[in-house]
């Protein structure tokens, strides 16, 4: 499917409207047409023939006209209007919906600053091209077509002799298009960069200020933004350039008029009101090719930002959904990976892992950083799928899991803690909306986050800033804890989930943790041993294996990895 075949099909559902606006488009140019040949009956019939009669039916039927087309105007644009907002909303709609069920890799691939280009620049240029390009370049091309007619029928020759502009306007309209294009294609591109930048260092501010790297972003950005700049200077610098042109062929036409108009007039050829009504079509001959170099620059850029959107649209995810997932609203936990392997660009992440995993057991991950703790759990999530081998969850492939039931039946307290823009109650209960307060605090207050809570000015109702801003790291993540278990999963995953909090809460939240008893399959990736010296079973990995396995006696008694940093972490903490 082609990118304009892709946005015919949002106009498909509006195309009576349209069609409608058209016509009345249609009459609106026929309106025009009227008081042009009325100007040439006052001059030829009042003026000169002294029938000052006519006059007042006359100025009339201009004032009745030309109300006419106001109203019809204004009903067209509306209607143009209308249907752009329509047409923006459904497509920003399908293109959402399209990212949210993007991967990961996805993610990892494209900017946050380009995609957010795709939703708002160029589904500006696409509004601006349904709400306003379509009808005025039909009403410019009907304008020309009924006021050549017109010229045609007042003075054939005349007409003719103007004609003789069409081709050149034709062959320039070409070559501003095929110059101006790839232009306009580079100015998206540099757009979506200069709007990533913005939007990272927004992000990123407090590290700029820790750092005091103001003056560095500074030139950086100045970077970007020359390179907007001169992307936007290089594409003006060929339509201005094809501007002047379609500006001298409409001045050749008042040329023409004046020169061979006057001449027939004077040979009398062709009356002095003639010449007026000619005069008053020359406008709506003039006019069209005055602005087609504006039209053109219109047209290009909305068929690159549709190519942008639609490239953004049509890229399939690596993990798809199955055709008939199996659905089931719960699991019992059991996990396995036999012999699995993962994979980013030929460089190994994860290499032949196998071990199995029984409902209500904990299991403990321990590592260095970069060792793949934190991918095995996204395989298991099917964030990304397994380059060899299997996961299984309950004795199925995860590939043949409905991916919504699979991973509702998961929660998970991420290392890279998230909070939305919303209240620390809406925060905790979003995996579970129609949850109750009551479960909201419970789990609260299993993650130690209800005293800290309690203690804000609006409690629970507290909004926290975007990405958790105002709370500090400890605070985030036991907010980030109570959102998964609120829900109450079948496995539950906690990765380096208490990094941030002092041991005497940390010890809190493994004694609640315990309380779970069996009904949760548990998995806690951490550095620290204190958080996972309790678990069934702990796996050590080191360069995306598993180097060690077994409790935390058997461990130590190993004498490798971890028994190393048992002794290196008590000795530190003294």
């Amino acid at each position: 499917m082609t990118p304009l075949k892709w946005f015919s099909g949002f106009l498909k559902k509006y195309r009576l409207a349209i069609v409608i606006g058209l016509v009345l488009m249609t009459v609106i140019v026929a309106c025009a047409i009227v008081n042009p040949y009325i100007s040439g009956m006052i001059v030829d019939d009042v003026i000169q023939g002294g029938a000052y009669d006519l006059l007042p039916k006359l100025i009339g039927i201009m004032l009745a006209v030309t109300a006419v087309r106001a109203i019809l105007r204004y009903a067209t644009q509306m209607m143009f209007e209308t249907c752009s907002q329509g047409v923006l909303y459904r497509m920003r709609d399908a293109v959402y919906r399209k990212l949210l069920q993007e991967d990961f890799a996805f993610y990892n691939r494209n900017r946050t600053g380009d995609l957010m280009s795709r939703q708002t620049g160029d589904m500006d240029a696409i509004r601006h091209f349904v709400a306003f390009v379509i009808y005025t370049v039909y009403e410019n091309i009907l304008m020309f077509i009924f006021a050549l007619v017109m010229i045609f029928m007042v003075n054939v020759k005349l007409a003719l002799c103007m004609m003789a502009v069409l081709p050149f306007c034709l062959f320039t309209t070409y070559l501003q298009s095929k110059h101006v294009k790839p232009r306009f294609h580079e100015c998206r591109q540099s757009f979506s960069s200069l709007n990533a930048f913005v939007q990272e260092n927004i992000s990123g501010n407090r590290v700029v200020k820790a750092f005091a790297k103001e003056e560095y972003e500074k030139e950086k950005f100045e970077k970007e933004n020359d390179k907007y700049r001169e992307a936007e200077l290089g594409a003006a610098s060929i339509w201005c350039s094809f501007v002047p042109i379609f500006e001298l062929l409409s001045n050749l036409l008042m040329v023409v008029l004046i020169l061979y108009g006057g001449y027939q007039v004077i040979c009398g050829e062709m009356t002095l009101g003639n010449l007026v009504t000619v005069n008053g079509y020359l406008w709506m001959l003039s006019n069209p090719l005055r602005f087609a170099g504006w039209w053109v620059n219109d047209v290009q850029r909305f068929i690159t930002s549709v190519e942008k959107i639609y490239d953004t649209y049509s890229k399939e995810p690596d993990v798809k959904k199955p055709k008939k997932g199996i659905k089931r609203k719960e699991m019992q936990g059991n996990i396995e990976f036999r012999n699995v392997s993962y994979e980013v660009e030929g460089e190994d992440i994860i290499h032949n892992i196998s071990f199995s995993v029984e409902k209500g057991q904990t299991v403990g991950i321990l590592g260095s950083t970069g060792a793949g703790k934190s991918t095995i759990m996204n395989l298991l999530c099917r964030f990304y799928d397994v380059t060899e081998g299997e996961v299984l969850v309950d004795g199925i492939d995860v590939k043949n899991w409905d991916l919504h039931d699979l991973r509702d039946n998961i929660g998970m307290a991420m290392q890279d803690v998230f909070l939305f823009s919303d209240t620390i109650e809406g925060n905790i209960a979003y995996g579970k909306p129609d949850c109750t307060f009551e479960e909201v605090k419970e789990a609260a207050v299993m993650s130690d986050a209800n005293l800290f809570i309690k203690a804000m000015p609006d409690g629970y109702q507290t909004i926290v800033g975007e990405r958790g801003v105002g709370l500090s790291g400890g605070q985030k993540q036991r907010i980030s804890l109570a959102r998964a278990l609120l829900k109450k999963p079948s496995i539950l995953i906690l990765d380096d989930t208490t990094s941030a909090v002092d041991m005497e809460t940390e010890s809190y939240i493994q004694e609640q943790l315990k309380k779970l008893g069996r009904k949760h399959t548990v998995f806690v990736i951490a550095y620290r041993i204190s958080s996972i010296k309790d678990a069934d079973v702990i796996f050590v990995m080191d360069e995306g294996r598993i180097v060690e396995r077994g409790n935390h006696e058997s461990l130590l008694k190993q004498n490798g990895y971890y028994a190393t940093v048992y002794k290196h972490q008590n000795g530190m903490e003294g």
